[in-house]
């Protein structure tokens, strides 16, 4: 009876599938978030030094309310990282152009 339980999924267990390509990852060192009353839109891109011009990498399109559901995943997920490793140091950066990235909302 016990293997019969292990075999049928829980139910309130989500099945997610990670592609391959999709598990290799995107490296990104600059997000832009907009938004407007319906959604807050995420471009992460990566500025290299001495290329000019940079693409997005990838766009991730959030609801207000998981979007600050995700906030408050970041932020638990950062304590625990620098409870284990110590405190992210936050180096300044240098100012972008004004000119960089888009404008207006979502």
């Amino acid at each position: 009876m016990s293997d019969q339980k292990k075999a049928q999924p829980k139910q309130n267990q989500i099945n997610i599938e990670l592609d391959e390509s999709v598990g290799q990852g995107t490296y990104s060192n600059l997000a832009i978030i907009n938004h407007s009353v319906s959604e807050f839109v995420v471009d992460f891109v990566t500025i290299m030094p001495g290329i000019p011009k940079s693409k997005v990498k990838s766009r991730i399109i959030l609801t207000p309310q998981h979007a600050k559901r995700f906030l408050k995943a970041l932020n638990d997920n950062v304590k625990r990282f620098e409870n284990a490793h110590g405190e992210i140091k936050d180096y300044e950066q240098p100012p972008l152009p004004l000119n960089f990235g888009p404008t207006g909302e979502a």
